[in-house]
């Protein structure tokens, strides 16, 4: 495997100087949008003739997270999302939402007072916008739906629950997203239909499902040819995994640094897991390599149809916090010291990607006619087909399940642990 060619075309200082601790690359347009890991900001960067800069920075003034973690700051960290064509972020955090274009800030119409959003996501088209949890319904039952903003009309309707980003996939037609729970997590897909009486588009979840170890998930990412997912998490180590699409086969599964050692978490464990971003992966534009970014300040170049790995010294010793593939196909890098780097980075002899049309239309259309859709008040449970990559579950025969190896993940043999707790129950019920 020849490695690929590294080029820092442009390298600027976060005006906060505080590091940022993830990227939104905006899918058409030479735009950046960076998390500030000290407040709940958001920066914008534009880059043009191979040069990044700095052109606007969202909740800058907001109160520092200080000694906030675990739920505290995730409660407090924004989300944001990029409008499919336009100059356009809008960014929510705790307490209101807001808009962003190159004449200034603005507040979105339509958003329910009691918006709370962890999550945003621009249906493919523009006109709507996707936000978890919803708004209308009470605490204990929020996570259970969506809302579906109709942008044109300024009108809120009610979707299916999902609670981690959304990702289109380039042939457009389908997006994946997470239903996340601490057994387990649904990596879900959606079909994306128009809504014939407000225009508005609408997910409408599909049988076919991945199904993942614990929660604490990151959005999913395809691959510039759709023939690619990665899923970096979970909340119990800094694993990362890969299926093929449409067939859902996982082609790698592996942790960053050392395996959960099991409760109670050793400190130096806990340091080496949190010295890993959790927004460190990213595909390369023209080839099948998923780069990952270090806590050492490299790249590593992941081939995939060999799974062969190059590492490449970019940052000199600064940890990778976050990293992202521009819509021209340049790799944005975030360092531990406060620093964005543009980077080139062509790939000599990895798999050329197919990008045609063709190609990636066909891969959705394969998946589409090998599933069907959940009635929109269907239960995720009752309805799935799910898979881990490698095996697969039809509904009910989890329900089966008695028996679980060593090797299992954890919420496989939860789920055996339960289900013979049961039978023993009624075999001790049962009249003799």
């Amino acid at each position: 495997m020849n490695a690929a060619q590294i080029e820092v075309m442009s390298q600027v200082r976060v005006s906060s100087g505080h590091p940022v601790e993830r990227l939104a690359c905006h899918p058409r347009l030479p735009l950046v949008a960076g998390w500030d890991s000290e407040r709940p900001g958001v920066h914008v960067w534009a880059h043009e003739a191979s040069r990044l800069h700095e052109i606007a920075s969202i909740g800058a003034e907001s109160r520092a997270y200080g000694d906030a973690f675990g739920s505290d700051r995730e409660r407090r960290t924004p989300t944001a999302a990029w409008h499919p064509d336009l100059p356009l972020l809008v960014v929510a955090d705790e307490d209101h939402v807001v808009q962003w274009t190159p004449a200034g800030l603005s507040e979105p119409d339509g958003i329910p007072g009691a918006a709370r959003y962890h999550s945003l996501a621009f249906s493919p088209d523009g006109r709507t916008l996707w936000a978890s949890p919803s708004s209308s319904a009470d605490a204990d039952s929020a996570w259970e739906s969506s809302d579906v903003l109709d942008l044109a009309s300024a009108t809120v309707s009610t979707g299916p629950r999902w609670d981690t980003g959304v990702a289109e996939h380039p042939a457009g037609g389908l997006v994946a997203t997470l239903a996340s729970d601490q057994g387990a997590t649904f990596g879900l897909f959606a079909r994306v239909d128009q809504d014939a009486e407000n225009g508005s588009a609408a997910m409408r979840v599909l049988r076919r499902a991945l199904i993942l170890d614990a929660d604490g998930y990151e959005t999913p990412i395809f691959s510039t040819d759709g023939r690619h997912l990665a899923i970096r998490g979970n909340a119990y180590g800094n694993c990362l995994q890969v299926f093929e699409f449409p067939s859902l086969h996982r082609v790698l599964a592996t942790t960053l640094g050392d395996p959960s050692p099991g409760y109670p978490y050793p400190q130096e464990w806990l340091d080496q897991m949190r010295a890993w971003s959790r927004h460190n992966i990213a595909f390369a534009s023209h080839a099948a390599v998923l780069w990952v970014g270090t806590p050492t300040g490299s790249l590593i170049e992941v081939n995939l149809p060999t799974l062969q790995a190059v590492e490449h010294d970019v940052l000199a010793g600064s940890p990778v916090t976050a990293l992202g593939t521009t819509a021209t196909g340049e790799l944005v890098v975030a360092g531990g010291t406060g620093d964005l780097v543009l980077v080139s980075a062509r790939v000599a002899c990895a798999e050329p990607l197919d990008t045609g049309a063709e190609t990636s239309t066909a891969a959705v259309a394969a998946f589409l006619a090998a599933t069907s859709g959940i009635p929109d008040d269907g239960d995720l449970e009752t309805h799935l087909v799910v898979t881990d990559g490698a095996r697969t579950w039809e509904p009910g025969d989890l329900n089966a399940v008695t028996t679980a190896a060593a090797a299992d993940p954890s919420w496989l043999q939860l789920a055996a642990a339960i289900n013979d707790m049961h039978v023993q129950d009624e075999e001790q019920r049962a009249p003799e």
